[in-house]
């Protein structure tokens, strides 16, 4: 006979276990932002460098999580996801201890890598452990604990930049350390029924291609002085991984699911409106240390009211969207995400982060609890029975591409507002020159943000079929 996934007494260690993971996939983006002006300074990078800081680690993770996913049908859930574990918390490792730019860039990499083995068997390894009658109420525990965690990441993030002096940057890379080891060890031996599907096939082409293609278009976008052919080789390299998956026999990304209009405008949505959140909120933090003169565990009150709402609101908006269908509330909390960053763009120019900066993101908190339930729900409604985990996985390679090509290409924005002047954006100094220059840089962000989050209210009212 089949062995269980795992003992049912082990049930809620597995729980445990996947939460602590997501924990550190989920907080690493806010966390690192928080923390790269004090990375900026000690390892000297450039604008563009810190650009790839982040880009790196995204570029790795959108571009291969659909391929860890299939490697976990493959090989084993708990094992890969074990896998991911020890390639992120290695990389954090490697980031904690880098001297240079390329060093961290590098770091970042492989830590996306990890991440994308780790983030997918994350919630698929407590559908596993749970039989259908408590599932649901372990997934609910699984995104409230994931949800709080990633609250308090940019808090405690804050308070290692602030305190803790040339090192405090690197603690909240080490941080990752402990909480995968701990992850590690609770799930070690507690699976034995993980035994993979041998006949499952992993699109390895697919990713290659895809990584390709995204890493191109990322330097395309964020060197200015990238060779004229860069652009045109990304476009064709994405053009041969989507003929690719046309005709792969285990293709990463079946795109006949997009000829449900649902799905296809779902993440269309999903598209423009993680563009403006990631824009916003990469260069925030470096606008505020540089020249508001903002400490980053202060920063972190304009990220908390936005995971805080997300929280809370999450579930009413859920129930909404049954009742008006997933469009509405999508648009809804577009237009006031829309208008916060319109707010933002108009402050910049003064600064005033208690005043003006923070009310305003509470307020973008506020449009994204009304959006993100309504968004997920319409993601799965788009797809096919037996096709939701593939579904929730497209949804979230389109979200973490369109943080890799927002922070790519409102670098080269905000660097074009901010001119040629000394001593350049996100870079710290206080002469009233840079501190306008860095207010006009920060105001076309917002305002770049602010247009992208209006297009998004605008799809959104074509997903006009309620959520069942």
């Amino acid at each position: 006979m089949p062995v269980s996934f795992c003992a049912g007494p082990d049930r809620r260690i597995i729980l445990w276990a996947a939460i602590l993971a997501s924990s550190m996939g989920f907080i690493d983006s806010s966390v690192t932002s928080i923390a790269t002006p004090a990375m900026r300074e000690a390892l000297g990078a450039t604008l563009q460098e810190a650009q790839w800081i982040n880009a790196a680690y995204l570029l790795s993770l959108s571009s291969l999580v659909l391929v860890g996913g299939a490697m976990g049908d493959r090989f084993g859930i708990a094992r890969i996801f074990s896998l991911g574990i020890l390639v992120f918390v290695g990389g954090s490792l490697a980031c904690a201890a880098a001297l240079t730019p390329e060093q961290m860039i590098a770091a970042r990499a492989v830590k996306g890598v990890g991440a994308a083995l780790m983030v997918p068997g994350s919630m698929a390894m407590v559908s596993r452990a749970y039989p259908r009658a408590e599932r649901g109420r372990a997934l609910g525990l699984w995104a409230a604990a994931s949800t709080l965690t990633t609250a308090l990441g940019p808090v405690l993030g804050g308070m290692f930049v602030t305190w803790g002096g040339e090192i405090g940057w690197r603690l909240v890379f080490a941080l990752n350390l402990p909480l995968g080891l701990a992850a590690l060890w609770l799930i070690r031996g507690r699976t034995p029924g993980d035994v993979g599907k041998p006949g499952v096939r992993v699109d390895l082409v697919g990713g290659l291609l895809a990584t390709l293609g995204l890493g191109m278009v990322a330097w395309a976008l964020t060197e200015a002085t990238a060779p004229a052919w860069v652009a045109p080789a990304a476009l064709a390299s994405l053009a041969a991984f989507l003929a690719w998956e046309a005709v792969a026999p285990a293709p990463m990304l079946r795109l006949a699911m997009f000829r449900n209009r649902t799905m296809a405008v779902t993440n269309l949505v999903t598209f423009v409106l993680y563009f403006a959140l990631n824009g916003v909120m990469f260069y925030l933090p470096m606008t505020a240390v540089s020249a508001w003169k903002v400490t980053p565990l202060e920063v972190t009150a304009a990220f908390l009211p936005i995971s805080v709402l997300i929280g809370i609101l999450s579930a009413p908006a859920g129930r909404l969207a049954d009742r008006w269908g997933a469009g509405p509330l999508m648009a809804a909390g577009s237009t006031l995400v829309a208008c916060a960053y319109a707010g933002l763009s108009l402050a910049a120019p003064h600064g005033h982060f208690w005043v003006n900066v923070v009310p305003l993101t509470a307020l973008a908190g506020l449009g994204l609890g009304l959006v993100v339930a309504p968004l997920t729900a319409a993601a799965m409604q788009g797809a096919e029975d037996g096709e939701q985990g593939a579904a929730s996985g497209i949804n979230n390679a389109v979200a973490r591409v369109a943080g890799l090509i927002a922070i790519a290409l409102q670098g080269r924005i905000a660097a074009a507002a901010y001119g040629a002047g000394l001593p350049g954006f996100g870079v710290t100094g206080d002469t009233p020159a840079h501190l306008a220059a860095t207010g006009a840089a920060f105001g076309a962000v917002a305002l770049t943000a602010s247009l992208m989050a209006g297009l998004a209210a605008l799809l959104a009212l074509f997903v006009s079929r309620p959520v069942r």
